[in-house]
């Protein structure tokens, strides 16, 4: 079986609802989901459904692109950080690409949600867009390995990889690496050790090859498994295998 590590439940449309989205996924051979905060006027929807689904499971945090929302609120997230059906803190992170100017905001409320992190000992769920080299020096100075996380929807070099991986981070693949043009990705997939490799969607976001271009859905991350493990040489039951395990001992342990 597999686990989509990163996916937005409440962003999918589907005639059916989640369960339709999570009935998807069972075909699939997909038995759990980890449903990612982007801010908090949503993060009640995600919680719920961590709460009402038993395959699905939560994190806390506020994306860092999501400038409107100011500092966040430490004590606020923290509370919310130690609900039991909450196990990841995140997504949070920097992104140079869609965010201009001064960003010692993000950095800031990046170091914050570290923090958080680190008081409730729960992993973080990094993004990283065109800013590889300041995210793995906050990662250090702010102590991140100490709860460790994963680097979602990696998309960076193999020495950010194996720097992240250095901070007790693992690494997880996207629909991109099955994009034509992602050819230095799927040099990074080849490489990374199997026991910091994890797969995920995304969804509603960036569907994988054959589906690119349309709505993304947890059921698809079979599809980056598969690509996977024919870059890697190996099979669908060994990508599943090792991502599942490496899930469930970040995440659940």
């Amino acid at each position: 079986m597999l686990i989509d590590s990163h996916c937005h439940l409440p962003m999918i449309e589907a005639d059916g609802g989640v369960d339709e989205i999570l009935e998807n996924a069972h075909k699939n051979g997909v038995s759990q989901m980890l449903c990612v905060s982007i801010d908090m006027e949503s993060f009640p929807e995600v919680l719920r459904l961590a709460k009402t689904y038993e395959n699905v499971q939560a994190s806390v945090g506020i994306h860092p692109n999501t400038e409107s929302q100011g500092d966040i609120d430490i004590d606020e997230m923290i509370k919310w950080g130690q609900d039991p059906d909450i196990i990841a803190i995140g997504e949070t992170g920097l992104d140079y690409f869609r965010s201009k100017g001064d960003l010692e905001w993000q950095r800031k409320r990046f170091r914050d949600h570290i923090h958080v992190a680190r008081t409730v000992n729960k992993p973080l769920i990094v993004h990283s867009r065109d800013a590889k080299q300041d995210m793995i020096q906050v990662l250090m100075d702010e102590g991140a390995d100490q709860v460790g996380g994963v680097m979602h929807c990696f998309v960076d070099d193999i020495d950010t990889a194996m720097a992240a991986i250095e901070l007790n981070f693992y690494i997880s693949f996207s629909g991109i690496v099955t994009f034509k043009n992602a050819t230095e990705l799927k040099e990074v997939a080849k490489q990374v050790p199997e026991d910091k490799l994890l797969v995920e969607t995304d969804s509603p976001y960036l569907a994988p090859v054959p589906f690119r271009g349309k709505q993304n859905q947890p059921a698809f991350v079979r599809h980056v498994a598969e690509y996977l493990a024919e870059l890697r040489g190996v099979t669908l039951a060994r990508i599943a295998d090792v991502s599942t395990a490496n899930y469930k001992r970040l995440f659940i342990n």
